[in-house]
């Protein structure tokens, strides 16, 4: 279908954006697990993610942490050793392209895998932390990865309380990494949404604090409460490739 946008006329919704971002002084991007999945992430909300088989809630939690550490410690080691081989893909390194450039500001992202930052993304709002730094529970310590995957103790306080920097259930997020994802949402022209279920609360309300325009790119089609100007429903890497070209031509 033909959309007519300023009497340009465009193709195809990735055209759209494009545009959308050309005319943009101020673009922020927000991604969630669709956007590692095409990295062999698995993807724990989606139609065959983990959470359908393992619940969250019970291994992923600070009461499970402290009560019961063995399975704590059995779960994430899992999820780190997973990520040892995992690599980002080419939508990862575009973004990274895009800030280097100066067409987006900022991402924020709901991701602990650390795959932005590796791809060269500096600007990297980690809303639910980063499974790959480790800390101690108890005295706050910074411990080695192979620590924790070792299960020793802090070298500090001498308490078998290592644990990952990710955001468990019952925890608030880390404050300085929200207030920088909702001061740049907020100051934004443009928010790209990308492989979110928006189903994570208190992530879910920041396109709400958008005054400017919001795209959602996204392997199914959210029904969020979130009013999009635009959506793209597709995989995250396939569209991101498509964009950068037709983006270098717009």
């Amino acid at each position: 279908m033909n959309m007519f946008w300023e009497g340009k006329d465009i193709k195809n919704e990735v055209e759209m954006l494009a545009l959308l971002m050309k005319d943009s002084r101020n673009t922020v991007v927000l991604t969630g697990a669709g956007m590692d999945t095409e990295s062999n992430i698995p993807d724990f909300r989606g139609k065959s993610g983990w959470w359908r088989n393992i619940d969250p809630s019970r291994v992923a939690s600070v009461q499970t942490l402290q009560q019961n550490y063995t399975l704590f410690h059995e779960f994430y080691s899992m999820r780190i050793e997973l990520l040892q081989d995992v690599r980002p893909h080419k939508g990862h390194y575009i973004l990274a392209d895009f800030e280097q450039k100066g067409v987006i500001k900022s991402i924020a992202t709901q991701n602990v895998s650390c795959l932005h930052r590796q791809a060269g993304s500096k600007t990297v709002y980690e809303l639910h932390g980063n499974i790959k730094t480790i800390r101690c529970n108890s005295c706050n310590h910074e411990a080695a990865l192979q620590d924790f995957l070792d299960k020793k103790n802090c070298s500090i306080c001498g308490r078998n309380a290592l644990r990952p920097n990710v955001v468990l259930f019952g925890e608030y997020l880390p404050r300085d990494a929200w207030s920088l994802a909702e001061r740049d949402i907020r100051g934004c022209d443009l928010l790209i949404v990308i492989g979110t279920s928006l189903k994570v609360h208190p992530v879910n309300q920041l396109p709400m604090l958008a005054t400017g325009k919001v795209v959602l790119i996204n392997d199914e089609d959210t029904s969020s409460g979130c009013k999009f100007d635009l959506k793209i429903i597709g995989k995250a890497r396939e569209v991101l490739e498509e964009l950068t070209e037709i983006y270098k031509s717009a």
